[in-house]
């Protein structure tokens, strides 16, 4: 709180909700490009073995190798484009929800607890997997295309071009295919990562030996993103399957979540609820990284130079 001359006190300046949901996007987004091969890797990974066919990657090895070869390297960056989108409607409204939820349910600077930042997680990641969908449905195409023979694959040129002809040759509605498990996913992977990141970025500052800076907030993003992994792998299976299945004799391939799951544990073994594993945290690790030090130097820097606040944090 500040004074002013008649010595009564002035309302600290916060920065704008709208600023918040920009830097979310912005910094999901720029995390995106760094990561979008390891993204191409996991969903190929958790393809692997769909529709009774042999496993087509041992490991994730051998799944860059046979990408390169048959794809060249431009193929690793398939799919970039929906990548990009996603994060500029998943991230931008999950991040922007849950830091202006953050911020509003912290009482005199003390943050909510555990639970409190939980749910806060659960909630923005319903809301910002619903937007997101359409194009988490356009990424998982586009990433599983080059796995197709060439007869097969739907060629899609961009993310637009995915979405119009999606709309066009198979109804709107397509682009929500799988949403419930995307919001199943969702809310699981936000109320572990947001939560655990807030909690573990606490718990380090709270040992006295770190400070509210990059060290800082690689260390608990690491610690997120390996929680937030092992937790949501499974969901992230059913929701890949989901939004990659074909109709056969116009039967869908999968009922819903369960019917994936079950199926997977039954003909894969259980453990293959975790195929991909390698990637995904690969893919999960670096992007939970580097979106939160991107997150967190935006708002420093908004919060230093804009708001005129002293102090070393970002804000979450």
């Amino acid at each position: 709180m500040a004074s002013n001359s008649s010595g009564s006190k002035e309302p600290t300046a916060t920065m704008p909700k709208y600023i918040k949901f920009v830097f979310g996007g912005s910094a999901g987004m720029a995390a995106t490009f760094f990561v979008q091969p390891l993204d191409l890797v996991k969903n190929r990974m958790q393809l692997s073995g769909v529709g009774g066919k042999a496993r087509e990657h041992k490991t994730s090895l051998h799944a860059v190798a046979s990408i390169l070869r048959n794809e060249g390297i431009i193929g690793i960056y398939s799919g970039l484009s929906a990548g990009l989108l996603r994060q500029a409607t998943y991230t931008t409204t999950r991040l922007g929800i849950y830091t202006w939820l953050f911020e509003k349910f912290s009482i005199q600077g003390k943050p909510p607890g555990f639970a409190g930042k939980a749910g806060m997680g659960m909630a923005a990641g319903a809301v910002g997997a619903f937007v997101g969908t359409p194009a988490e449905v356009a990424l998982i195409r586009m990433c599983a295309d080059g796995r197709l023979p060439f007869n097969e694959r739907r060629n899609y040129k961009n993310v637009f071009d995915a979405l119009f002809r999606i709309t066009r040759e198979e109804g709107v509605l397509t682009l929500w295919r799988g949403a419930l498990p995307t919001i199943g996913r969702a809310m699981v992977v936000n109320a572990a990562q947001l939560a655990s990141y807030s909690q573990a970025k606490q718990i380090l500052l709270g040992t006295g030996y770190f400070q509210d800076n990059i060290l800082c907030h690689f260390g608990a993003s690491m610690i997120s993103g390996l929680i937030t992994t092992a937790a949501s792998l499974p969901v992230d299976i059913a929701k890949t399957r989901i939004q990659n299945m074909r109709y056969i004799d116009g039967k869908p391939e999968y009922k819903g979540t369960m019917d994936v799951l079950g199926k997977v544990i039954r003909q894969e073994g259980i453990f293959s609820l975790w195929k991909g594993f390698t990637p995904y945290y690969a893919r999960l690790g670096p992007h939970t990284v580097l979106t939160f030090i991107f997150l967190e130097q935006m708002n420093l820097m908004y919060r230093k130079h804009v708001l005129k606040l002293t102090g070393s944090g970002g804000g979450l």
